[in-house]
């Protein structure tokens, strides 16, 4: 198999897992929090697209898909306590910004040559990302360390075993 089937396949994975959780879930369920302390489902949505956005631009310069205007204010560090439902989005929404992200990911990566994905991560990712290639593998993976966090909340909610 290719590295780029590989990679592809990687995030069409994690794609399925989150879309399964989030299948059932309204957009009041998405500002459940699993746990004390833990981000809710909207802001982790908005952090996933966020960051994949800033990401994939790091990759490859341009290949992050352009965010509304203030979006990534909207889902930054600072304001991760807030519950104020007019603050966030629709389920809808986020899926919709997650699936262009997601589809402006691999179409970016499958152009990417074995020169550019061997070449060397941003200084401040290289002692967990040494290439641009497990960068990519990042962006690939990152949902997945948050889908964890969904459960809690489907259990909460007497939502249905979906995996």
């Amino acid at each position: 198999m290719s590295d780029s089937k590989s990679i592809k396949n990687a995030f069409q994975l994690t794609d399925t897992v989150l879309e399964s959780y989030l299948g059932d879930f309204t957009d009041a369920d998405l500002l459940t929090r699993p746990g004390a302390g833990c981000n809710h489902i909207a802001w982790q949505l908005g952090h996933l697209i966020s960051s994949e956005s800033m990401l994939m631009n790091m990759i490859k310069e341009g290949s992050g898909i352009e965010l509304p205007e203030g979006f990534a204010e909207a889902h930054d560090k600072s304001v991760a306590d807030s519950d104020d439902a007019s603050k966030f989005r629709s389920k809808d929404e986020y899926l919709q910004l997650y699936r262009k992200a997601r589809q402006h990911s691999i179409q970016a990566i499958q152009t990417m040559t074995e020169e550019e994905l061997n070449a060397e991560s941003p200084e401040n990712f290289r002692s967990f990302c040494p290439d641009k290639r497990a960068m990519v593998m990042l962006v690939a993976s990152h949902p997945m360390m948050h889908v964890g966090q969904f459960v809690p909340v489907r259990r909460a909610l007497n939502k249905p075993l979906v995996m």
